[in-house]
């Protein structure tokens, strides 16, 4: 058995390939990522390769990763902050509007969810309706949907 032989560092592309298999990520997301683990002998250029390698191969998808951040977040966060991790993430204007559309259509009823986990009772005053809209609001939801919900405006619709 040689001693001494050093186990040669994993490359651009296995090290993308494990990132990707923890969850979906962005390509701009990753290359920040893969930038930050690259070595000396490896540069840009390498990390284009490997990506485009993985979008060839379908591995690698800003779509799917929308999708995903839409379906995780939709739940617990409003159109209007989504849409700023969407951008956060590199995703390009045709694809961050076709996610934030899908949510709009969505966006009281989840509002409605949200502030009844949170909430559950209307505000007593106005000092507790104040909290509550910012709370909301935080969350990315739309002024006129959080009016809506914290004034309980039409609950059946």
């Amino acid at each position: 058995m040689g001693a001494g032989h050093a186990k040669a560092p994993p490359s651009i592309l296995q090290r993308a390939v494990a990132l990707l298999a923890r969850r979906e990520h962005s390509r701009a997301e990753l290359t920040r990522k893969l930038t930050r683990l690259q070595s000396d002998n490896e540069g840009p250029l390498e990390i284009e390769a490997a990506l485009d390698q993985l979008e060839a191969k379908g591995m690698l998808s800003n779509e799917r990763f929308a999708t995903a951040m839409v379906r995780n977040r939709g739940e617990r966060f409003g159109a209007a902050r989504i849409s700023q991790e969407l951008r956060q993430h590199g995703i390009d204007s045709d694809l961050l509007r076709q996610s934030i559309d899908q949510l709009k259509q969505t966006e009281l009823e989840r509002a409605r969810g949200v502030w009844r986990k949170k909430f559950g009772v209307r505000a007593r005053n106005d000092v507790e309706r104040a909290r509550q809209i910012r709370f909301m609001t935080a969350r990315g939801f739309a002024p006129d949907v959080i009016l809506r919900v914290v004034k309980g405006v039409a609950d059946a619709d």
